[in-house]
């Protein structure tokens, strides 16, 4: 699956996140499929990836993206 195809959640050297596609710093990769964002929201599965709290207003965009169906 291409990188295009994917949402980037980053986080950064001083510890923000962003989804900025762009930023800098150690990402993690969602499908843009409704069942991946739904389970990656739900399970909350960018702790595990990150080793630590992600803000939930970063799941909260997330949610909006399959709620909504947007693309970016």
């Amino acid at each position: 699956m291409p990188k295009s195809s994917l949402i980037r959640v980053t986080k950064t050297k001083d510890e923000r996140f962003s989804l900025y596609p762009k930023e800098q710093g150690r990402g993690g990769y969602v499908c843009r499929q409704n069942e991946c964002l739904s389970k990656c929201v739900n399970k909350k599965l960018f702790n595990k990836a990150f080793g630590m709290q992600v803000p939930q207003e970063i799941y909260d965009k997330l949610k909006e993206y399959y709620e909504t169906g947007a693309e970016d």
